[in-house]
């Protein structure tokens, strides 16, 4: 009977030795770990300041892209904005703006069909990483975009709404600056085609 009591009382010894020393599980990764480690939607900043545009060096300060570098994205090198070679459309946005993700659909379709005439280039605003990359993943949109999670960009602009598109010439000269309201395929076609001299095939 001791030798019995004995074998069991090592047998439980050895269970609980073998428990305390079991690899713990691994803690879920958070929300925000998840979004950083899946891919992002949107194409790199690389090709933002060469071709199909000139320098901007033909424009008045008042008129050209403020003085302001941005963080891509994708990661990489910062991108001074005066350097973003024009034509280019740049849409100011954020996930929790309505009409923002109502029109981000339209600049994808731009960006498609303007390919080789201008850039389509997105600036995400006032918002997180987590959400941009969502809406991005969601709506499909594969445009550069840039971050500025403090809007420098508006303040700069001294524009405060939101949706805010700008449309720079190949001089780099901001030709417009935009804030009537979500715009779609017909209004970014117009818009294009009166500040920019440039028609987007259909």
């Amino acid at each position: 009977m001791i030798r019995r009591l004995a074998l069991l009382s090592v047998s439980l010894m050895l269970l609980v030795t073998t428990g305390c020393t079991a690899e713990p599980e691994a803690a879920p990764p958070s929300r925000q770990e998840a979004a950083a480690s899946r891919p992002s939607p949107f194409e790199d900043c690389t090709a933002l300041t060469g071709g199909p545009a000139g320098t901007g060096d033909g424009g008045a300060a008042a008129d050209l892209l403020p003085e302001l570098t941005l963080t891509c994205f994708t990661g990489g090198t910062p991108v001074a904005l005066r350097d973003v070679a024009g034509p280019a459309v740049i849409n100011i946005w954020a996930s929790w703006c309505a009409p923002c993700r109502k029109e981000l659909p339209a600049f994808q379709r731009l960006s498609e069909r303007s390919e080789g005439q201008l850039r389509v280039i997105g600036v995400n605003t006032r918002d997180g990483r987590e959400a941009a990359q969502s809406i991005g993943e969601d709506f499909g949109i594969r445009f550069p975009m840039l971050f500025d999670q403090g809007a420098a960009l508006q303040q700069r602009l001294r524009r405060n709404a939101f949706p805010l598109t700008m449309f720079v010439a190949a001089d780099g000269r901001i030709r417009h600056l935009d804030t009537s309201g979500a715009l779609d395929d017909a209004r970014l076609a117009e818009l294009v085609r009166q500040h920019l001299d440039i028609t987007v095939p259909a």
